[in-house]
């Protein structure tokens, strides 16, 4: 079965073409210029990714990914025309797993969709390789079900999010550095000194928690290292 990718973009042009490219990889696509068609979409299909433009009229971008996020765990890329890091921060701190900055080649985003699939299917199927469970004190990982329950309260994580703390996890004890996390994430993603993505990630994690910067109960910051969580 094709993979199925919504796209909402209320720039035609920008729909059309990157409809075009997917389905050109054989990605089953349902394509939007508007968010009222694409909030039922959301509702009604079972989809496995979602590209979403910030601006949008009426419902932006970010609203639908607030809404998704409340459902679904499946990657959502966000297009921003701006490329500024408040959109970016904002967006991934609303549930998104990356985002990409217009204009752009039709080819890099094709390229960040199969990143985000890859990553995504890679850490279900890792149940059947390293075991369904991970467990870290009173954190408690299903991999299978992709569900997170911290003493006793289930926290509703983004894929990325789930994915930092299931490496965490696996690495008990272990300091990861930010470069690592991300490249065992993305892949073969560009990473630069300056990026703060995983930073980004870690803080909404830690704020989901209940777990505090200054000092820290489940995920620790060894400067200049990286990160670890301990049981």
């Amino acid at each position: 079965m094709n993979d199925k990718i919504l796209i909402v973009d209320d720039e035609k042009e920008i729909a059309d073409l990157v409809a075009l490219y997917l389905e050109n990889e054989n990605f089953t696509v349902f394509k939007f210029y508007n968010s009222t068609e694409a909030l039922q979409c959301i509702d009604s299909e079972t989809l496995d990714l979602a590209i979403l433009d910030i601006m949008l009229p009426g419902t932006d971008g970010y609203q639908l990914c607030r809404h998704i996020r409340r459902k679904h765990s499946y990657p959502v890329i966000m297009l921003t025309a701006k490329g500024e890091e408040m959109d970016k921060i904002t967006g991934l701190t609303l549930g998104a797993d990356d985002y990409v900055t217009k204009p752009f080649l039709p080819l890099e985003l094709v390229a960040r969709v199969k990143a985000q699939l890859r990553r995504y299917k890679r850490y279900n199927n890792d149940a059947v390789k390293e075991g369904a469970v991970l467990t870290c004190g009173g954190l408690i990982l299903n991999i299978d079900t992709h569900e997170c329950i911290l003493n006793e309260r289930i926290l509703p994580l983004t894929p990325t999010e789930f994915s930092i703390l299931a490496i965490l996890c696996r690495q008990k004890g272990k300091v990861v550095s930010a470069e690592a996390l991300f490249h065992e994430i993305w892949q073969d993603e560009y990473y630069s000194k300056n990026n703060n993505t995983i930073t980004v990630h870690i803080r909404h994690l830690r704020e989901k928690m209940g777990d505090s910067f200054e000092n820290p109960k489940y995920i620790k910051t060894i400067w200049g290292l990286g990160y670890k969580i301990e049981a």
